[in-house]
């Protein structure tokens, strides 16, 4: 039987951590987008001119999700040559 090379262990896991980057990007949007944008028009506050919910979900995740894949990149991921084991 032939043993799993290494780098595919890292790499299903940093394919993992992707995942549940997006997910988490969606939920906040969602949530933010859904849960404040539900509300009456007249019911709005604003932010830059732009509806709270749409500053919430849209701005303030866009930033949020740029600075948690910079910090998961740098932190978590692991540099994985791409040669043969064997190739010098």
């Amino acid at each position: 039987m032939e043993e799993t090379d290494w780098r595919f262990k890292i790499a299903h896991r940093e394919a993992w951590i992707g995942v549940g980057l997006a997910l988490f990007n969606f939920i906040w949007w969602f949530g933010f987008a859904y849960g404040l944008g539900s509300r009456p028009v007249e019911e709005y506050s604003y932010i830059f001119g732009l509806p709270d919910w749409f500053f919430y979900s849209c701005v303030v995740g866009f930033v949020l999700i740029c600075v948690l894949v910079i910090v998961i990149v740098k932190f978590f991921f692991t540099e994985v040559p791409f040669d043969e084991e064997g190739d010098v």
